[in-house]
């Protein structure tokens, strides 16, 4: 009966003797060798602590870089320019209604023009003049008048010519600005819609203005002939 029990108390005693062991502390200088090969586990966790602490550095010092690049290809979109440009197109177009503008007839859009012109044949001045000369102002108007009016008529088709070129140079502007990469390409494609709007504004302006003539003109000439009218009706009774 004695012999049983000693082999049930056997391990118990080694599993508390194990324990006992467990429990002991491992100095930081205890090493293990197995086959000539020392195993020392402080200094492994420390080891692979430094090797952690050195990769995340590594790849902090990469996304720093990839930020940096990515930095630089922004900046280099932001100073790209636009590859297209309607400047040509806005000048020539400019130029053109400018040039009908400065092939007025007879009466010039300058001043000095103006007022040598009603000088001679517009103001109350000329009542005193002849039959034949008062017959001769009154052809004059008329031809400035019809002039005046063939001269707007002519702006105005040149205003509505401008406009293909105006509908196509939109279109190139809406898509370069649409397919823009960079700021300075959006803000270049943007100030070359101002200066298409500021041509056709331009346009108008010269549209109304040549309209403004004729009108002025032909309101100036009905006010001669009524002068005249009445002067021709005195001298008629005075004889």
């Amino acid at each position: 009966m004695i012999a049983p029990s000693r082999h049930r108390l056997l391990p118990a005693a080694l599993a508390v003797a194990g324990l006992a062991l467990a429990a002991i502390p491992v100095p930081a200088s205890a090493q293990f060798g197995l086959g000539g090969i020392v195993y020392d586990p402080t200094n492994y966790a420390q080891n692979v602590l430094t090797a952690a602490r050195s990769l995340q550095q590594i790849n902090n010092q990469i996304r720093q870089i990839q930020n940096q690049a990515q930095s630089l290809i922004n900046e280099a979109r932001n100073l790209a320019s636009l590859p297209v440009s309607t400047l040509s197109t806005l000048t020539n177009q400019i130029n053109q209604t400018r040039q009908l503008l400065t092939e007025a007839q007879r009466i010039a859009y300058r001043v000095r023009d103006i007022q040598q012109a009603f000088t001679q044949r517009y103001n109350g001045a000329n009542l005193t003049a002849s039959s034949s000369q008062m017959v001769a102002n009154a052809n004059a108007r008329w031809q400035d008048s019809i002039g005046a009016y063939q001269d707007a008529l002519e702006v105005q088709a040149g205003v509505v010519g401008n406009l293909d070129g105006a509908r196509a140079s939109i279109e190139t502007l809406v898509t370069a600005s649409q397919s823009a990469t960079g700021a300075l390409q959006a803000s270049q494609a943007g100030n070359q819609l101002l200066a298409l709007q500021s041509q056709q504004l331009a346009d108008l302006s010269a549209a109304v203005a040549a309209q403004g003539r004729a009108q002025a003109l032909e309101a100036a000439r009905n006010a001669a002939e009524e002068a005249e009218a009445r002067e021709r009706l005195r001298r008629f009774f005075k004889r």
